[in-house]
């Protein structure tokens, strides 16, 4: 039996025929249970598998599993849920979408500049039809690449996309499956690249009914969400198996670009070959049977290039990592808290730091952690995702309140600019590009009474030292889910359009000046001084300098240009003459071309 022929779920061959593929290693007795209610059963094979290849089941037909003649089940490697976490599942047959965008070229992941999005809070209509109407702003806007936040089948129509239950199935309220591959092949039509955020570090509380079918959990690990997903326990080759082919699925039927793994430092895996590397390995294989690239990008704090080194220097492969330490130290600088995971940042020599050294904390002694943390790396630039806001740094605040609402206009600007002249790949969260006023909270939609209150507690629990502000928005409540829409007409008024009109510009010159486009961290050093909050960094690409000079301060400072005859590409604070006075919380990018 090879694993590549163990493909989960309900798959139909060129013939027409289902083949059905279940790992149950404890049941006695697997039927599948039809629409008609006709019953047809299982061959079982070694290693828990059972298998069945029918006529009997078509395309979009409803199905479920009965396991020793028990209660019904939906398919754990369901493609759609089209009644949601706890109805039947349905046959899609994923050869039969017609791709109508030829095989374009779409961007490298070095070119990437991400636009992070949830999907039922970007528009109003909250599916991937509403995303596909946005698609020509994003591409004016200068984004290469849009990153969608969780679209694995979760219970009812609000949710972040953590609490999903069936990684195989696309969430029905957004359009299923076949909405995803329209988004992406209207996506790459207009040459946009497209991450799917996905989740192999926990499975949600509503809907799971993994425990039924086999030993997908170990209790050998506690991760912040319950038992972790069992990736070195007995029976995990399987399991390893399911989510392989999990990431398979994507890359090769969705034709999405990459995917963007949820906090990896959760996966506890201690097998000779790590799950991520298992993951690169059967990703490597897939790019050379299709020529086309596609990539792995993780959520991961723990300061370790064993998981961004390659295979070939005993890594784990993958692509690039999110550098949550540059936001923090960003945000302290601009003035923002210092408690919680901020308290270990000391502003503008920590965010120095990271533009020189990527990692802040590389083997020096973290208090928050009470230890040494963190190795040094010296990988590419293109390893490594930056932002100033992300749906995490934002809805995980009591009140959900995006930098728009804790800065000064001309802070944003200086911190939006401060993440596009650095040495890495940038990423904008929905609305930021306007400065959007709206928040971005926490919000479900469960169904289980018991769990409604135990999330309600929780969020209250989190954040009781702020009572006094009030309490945190009730999650469950679909209000708390409103007020996190993108309020789409405000980009229009005064400060919104003039936000937009500087990030327009400031991605232009990203992507035209060589030596801000071209991530050779070798080519750049960085000053500041701590008394007056100024930071200056210099890059160069060949004949291409750059100077970016900025002033955290809320006070004038003065600077000296380094060369003679610079020209000012972009002036935060709107002063685009050059001069020695740096104006309080501002940018100014000096540069030898004509831009």
């Amino acid at each position: 039996m090879n694993k590549v022929d163990m493909i989960p779920g309900v798959s139909f061959l060129d013939n027409g025929i289902a083949n059905l593929t279940l790992w149950a290693p404890a049941a006695e007795t697997a039927e599948v249970v039809l629409s008609n209610n006709e019953r047809l059963p299982l061959k079982r094979l070694e290693k828990g598998y059972w298998v069945l290849q029918t006529d009997k089941i078509k395309p979009d037909d409803t199905y479920q599993y009965l396991l020793n003649g028990n209660k019904t089940l939906p398919d754990p490697a369901s493609r759609s849920q089209p009644n949601g976490v706890h109805g039947p599942s349905q046959a899609i047959d994923l050869k039969e979408f017609e791709w109508k965008t030829p095989e374009l070229e779409v961007p490298a992941s070095t070119d990437y500049i991400i636009y992070e999005l949830h999907t039922s809070t970007f528009t109003a209509e909250g599916t991937f039809e509403g995303i596909a109407t946005k698609l020509q702003y994003l591409k004016e806007l200068g984004v290469t690449a849009i990153e969608i936040m969780p679209v694995a089948q979760f219970p009812g129509n609000r949710n972040w996309g953590y609490d999903g239950v069936f990684p195989y199935a696309v969430q029905n309220s957004y359009g299923g499956p076949a909405g995803l591959m329209k988004l992406v092949d209207a996506c790459h039509r207009q040459g946009l690249a497209v991450i799917l955020d996905v989740v192999y570090n926990h499975v949600g509380p509503e809907g799971n009914y993994f425990n039924e079918f086999g030993p997908y959990f170990t209790d050998k690990y506690r991760t912040p969400w319950g038992n972790a997903i069992n990736f070195d326990d007995a029976g995990s080759d399987e399991v390893r198996n399911y989510f392989v082919q999990n990431v398979l699925m994507w890359f090769r039927d969705f034709k999405v670009d990459a995917l963007r793994l949820d906090a990896v430092h959760a996966i506890k895996d201690f097998s000779p070959k790590h799950i991520l590397q298992e993951m690169r390995e059967a990703v490597d294989e897939l790019m050379l049977a299709t020529g086309r690239n596609h990539y792995l990008i993780i959520e991961f704090d723990l300061n370790d290039t064993r998981f961004i080194d390659p295979l070939s220097k005993g890594g784990y492969g993958m692509d690039a990592q999110w550098i949550d330490e540059f936001h923090h130290a960003l945000r302290v600088t601009a003035g923002g808290e210092r408690n919680g995971y901020y308290s270990d940042f000391e502003g503008i020599q920590h965010l120095a730091k990271s533009y020189q050294d990527a990692y802040v904390y590389d083997g020096v002694y973290s208090p928050e952690r009470q230890k040494t943390f963190g190795t040094k790396t010296a990988n590419p630039g293109g390893q490594f995702v930056v932002f100033s806001q992300n749906h995490d740094h934002v809805g995980n605040r009591m009140l959900g309140e995006r930098s728009s609402v804790l800065f000064t206009l001309p802070m944003q600007k200086l911190m939006a600019a401060a993440v596009m002249v650095s040495p890495y790949l940038p990423m904008l969260f929905m609305g930021e590009e306007y400065s959007e006023p709206n928040p971005f909270l926490y919000f479900v939609s469960h169904t289980d009474e018991a769990l409604i209150a135990a999330v309600r507690k929780g969020r209250k629990d989190e954040f009781k030292a702020f009572h006094a502000q009030g309490d945190a928005p009730d999650p469950q409540d679909a209000k708390t889910f409103e007020q996190s829409k993108l309020s789409w007409p405000s980009k229009d008024n005064g400060q919104q359009k003039n936000m937009l009109q500087y990030y327009t510009q400031l991605i232009y010159l990203r992507k035209t000046l060589p030596a801000l486009r071209n991530l050779n961290r070798n080519n750049l050093a960085v000053t500041y001084n701590k008394e007056h909050q100024t930071l200056q960094l210099h890059r160069w690409e060949g004949e291409n300098q750059v100077y970016c000079f900025m002033n955290f301060s809320n006070a004038e400072r003065s600077y000296e240009l380094p060369l003679p005859n610079l020209k000012v590409a972009l002036a935060s604070s709107g002063d685009n003459k050059p001069g020695t006075l740096l104006q309080p919380q501002s940018i100014i990018i000096y540069t030898n071309q004509d831009v």
